[in-house]
């Protein structure tokens, strides 16, 4: 018996298995065995044992350049944050995010491509980036209302789910986002129930849906309960010194607080080192509620702080669930996920 010479690519001898002898070893044809390592569904379940088998057996790897000529798949998802890089790399949240999306992306079998979308240089280089074929669809956080991503992204022919509200965006969009509202209204109950009558809170940029939100929910809890919440609002933009500043500015008009409810962890940090500026004792004096429940942040500050606890694991993964749902071609209607929120109770309130 005379065998067949091993290939020779590139000077070297490429002894690889190849397709051939996954379907050789398998009993199937070499077409069969394409179609069951590319998950055809016409492919019987024991024919697509066998070859999963043979090629696992044989360490059989496949030229995954070629593989993407015939599925038109490139096994790589964007995640895009449209902000700020200088806001993104200093928002301990957002890095929560970044890795959730790593996880949840490699655990189904995907590369990431991590895009910033900061301003309108980058706006063009985005979608020029997405509409290239590079990815085979894209996660998006685009918060700001006035954002023109999300609208520019619907004339892509990609699949794209979007974490939070998609910009001004209502209608026809993926959407897995929180209950911002609810959460605010369980702060500020807790801060009532705590026996605290004069609630204010340090609220999120409100070019931001989520902040827009929050701040509803804090409102309405307040009247709700009979209180007026006239006057007890100062806006931050969920960086640690806008939430100092936010907190000065109401200890200023009204020394009397007793509760605040705050927008994000990272201003309820910033908001700490005022009420402890102003000999304000927390929580005798002043009991305080965050937002984020960030593991690296809110046990860590002192008093450790009593937030709202989303988890941005839960919120990647069903994103990317839904992604690999629209890439599997399964008829997933546009709707807005949204996902509970609880308090995590700590010293802070």
């Amino acid at each position: 018996m005379v065998e067949s010479a091993p290939s020779r690519k590139g000077g070297y001898v490429d002894d690889r298995p190849t397709l051939e002898d996954v379907a050789a070893f398998a009993g199937v044809s070499r077409s069969t065995a394409s179609r069951a390592l590319n998950g055809d569904a016409n492919v019987s379940s024991r024919a697509k044992d066998a070859v999963l088998a043979a090629a696992r057996d044989l360490g059989y790897s496949p030229n995954q350049a070629a593989r993407s000529l015939v599925t038109r798949r490139t096994g790589a998802v964007a995640v895009v944050l449209s902000e700020p890089e200088d806001l993104l790399l200093g928002d301990p949240y957002r890095n929560a995010v970044m890795r959730a999306a790593y996880r949840a992306l490699a655990d189904s079998g995907s590369q990431m491509v991590l895009l910033f979308n900061d301003g309108p240089d980058d706006h063009a280089r985005t979608l020029r980036f997405l509409e290239g074929g590079h990815v085979d669809g894209a996660l998006v956080f685009a918060p700001h209302r006035a954002d023109p991503l999300p609208r520019a992204l619907r004339l892509l022919r990609l699949p794209i789910v979007f974490g939070g509200q998609a910009g001004n965006l209502t209608r026809g969009v993926h959407v897995v986002d929180f209950d911002n509202q609810d959460g605010a209204r369980l702060a500020v109950q807790h801060l009532l129930d705590r026996g605290r009558r004069r609630v204010a809170t340090v609220a999120g940029p409100q070019d931001q849906t989520a902040a827009v939100h929050r701040l509803w929910g804090w409102e309405k809890t307040l009247t709700d309960a009979g209180l007026d919440p006239d006057g007890l609002a100062e806006e931050g933009d969920f960086t640690l010194d806008g939430g100092r500043a936010a907190m000065e500015r109401l200890l200023a008009r009204h020394p009397d607080v007793d509760g605040v409810f705050v927008a994000s962890d990272l201003m309820a940090a910033g908001a700490l080192r005022a009420l402890a500026a102003a000999g304000k004792r927390v929580p005798s004096d002043v009991s305080l509620v965050g937002f984020d429940d960030h593991p690296m942040l809110a046990p860590t500050l002192e008093p450790p702080l009593t937030t709202v606890h989303q988890a941005p694991a839960d919120q990647v993964g069903e994103m990317v669930r839904t992604l690999n749902a629209l890439l599997a071609g399964e008829p997933v209607t546009p709707r807005r996920t949204v996902l509970p929120v609880s308090v995590k109770i700590r010293e802070s309130a």
